[in-house]
């Protein structure tokens, strides 16, 4: 039986803030900031403290989610019903400006992460977080849970020569934490001091995964359709930086990846020895857009069976390794730019190394390179359970 977790908006809705009242409000949001009843945050936050709400905010595709892909910027807007304006912090521009925030007082944010490094959700956050300390305004942010758990951490840290807009901060790729609790953990640890209060969930544990929560799933992004979608992402994401389609132009994006050229008796031969938690399904697919578009290619649906015990970055690593082992000639990285990096190449800023690319092209151990990381995980671990606002 699934529990019934509540939200952070959902809880300002049944017990408003009353050191609110008289402010003017900002929020952070897009089409996943739902209650219940699937009404918007805009509107929950415009019936709790009437006419106080001037000014929306949107991250990454847009604040109705309507972009698509990586570096397709949305533009500013205004918002029919309330007649505020909508600040798109995806455009010329992933910091807030003064004008923006001269219009509030109190940044609300209501956000679903989807618990990865590479998502830029947390970063244009972060963001907020920098520019409201240094003009003395206020954040509270709206919890929502952690839609992969907040048990499993995995992966190496990202080091700081390789920081952008899909990793700011040295953090593994999956990190986690909740909205809130990397929000506070970054808040502390970058030395950036706002002044932020976080409204938290009910009914939330570090075990549970998106299917626990007896929530909606709303997709917080075009190519996250479903929370099985974020199971696979924290490792599939890496096929961004390659030839390789990462399932965008399909119904499956991230479950499913491929390119015409992979030989998938070979890879699902290798890899069914190695990864465990998962069934590889090999499947041909023909994206509508991205690459290979209305070409036909050769690869594998993730079904994940097995949610504690598989590790979505190590089973990508794995077939990655394995199609730069076995079509050595057809592979590519993708050149830049990535998430506006013009001289880095995209897979070293996902991977938050160049090491570890070297490591995969030299076909090197990936058990060892793995125990490699694996004291800088326990030391982030051990830093960032402090944070943590649940059991």
């Amino acid at each position: 039986m699934k529990t019934s977790v509540i939200t952070g908006l959902e809880n300002i809705k049944k017990e408003p803030l009353a050191s609110l009242k008289g402010k003017n409000l900002g929020l952070l949001a897009n089409p996943a900031s739902l209650d219940r009843s699937f009404t918007h945050a805009s509107q929950v936050i415009s019936q709790i403290y009437p006419g106080q709400l001037k000014a929306l905010f949107s991250p990454q595709h847009g604040f109705y989610a309507e972009k698509q892909d990586n570096m397709i910027e949305s533009v500013h807007g205004m918002e029919p019903t309330l007649n505020i304006p909508i600040f798109s912090l995806y455009c010329d521009t992933r910091i807030p400006t003064l004008e923006m925030f001269d219009l509030i007082d109190v940044l609300l944010i209501d956000i679903q992460d989807v618990g990865t490094r590479v998502y830029t959700f947390i970063y244009t956050i972060s963001h907020c977080l920098e520019v409201a300390a240094a003009l003395n305004k206020k954040v509270i942010i709206l919890d929502r849970p952690n839609p992969i758990g907040g048990i499993q951490v995995e992966g190496n840290i990202l080091e700081i020569e390789y920081a952008s807009f899909v990793g700011r901060f040295p953090i593994p790729m999956r990190h986690g934490m909740t909205v809130g609790e990397i929000s506070a953990f970054f808040n502390r640890q970058q030395g950036i001091g706002c002044d932020l209060e976080i409204v938290p969930l009910k009914g939330w544990n570090r075990k549970m995964y998106f299917k626990d929560t007896g929530l909606a799933w709303v997709a917080p992004s075009p190519n996250l359709p479903s929370p099985y979608s974020c199971m696979v992402y924290p490792g599939q994401v890496i096929f961004e930086g390659t030839n390789i389609s990462e399932g965008r132009g399909t119904t499956l994006p991230f479950e499913q990846f491929g390119a015409p050229f992979i030989n998938i008796k070979k890879i699902k031969s290798a890899a069914d020895e190695k990864i465990k938690g998962a069934i590889l399904r090999p499947v041909c697919f023909e994206p509508t857009s991205g690459k290979f578009s209305n070409k036909i290619c050769r690869g594998f649906h993730i079904h994940v069976i097995d949610q504690n015990l598989f590790k979505p970055y190590f089973a990508s690593l794995i077939l990655l390794q394995l199609i730069i082992k076995f079509h050595k000639n057809e592979f590519e990285y993708k050149p830049p730019p990535y998430e506006y990096e013009y001289d880095k190449l995209p897979m070293d800023l996902i991977l938050g190394s160049r090491k570890i690319r070297e490591q995969l092209d030299n076909i090197e151990d990936l058990t060892r390179i793995e125990q490699g990381w694996k004291k800088e995980l326990e030391a982030f671990k051990n830093l960032s359970s402090k944070f943590y606002l649940y059991a």
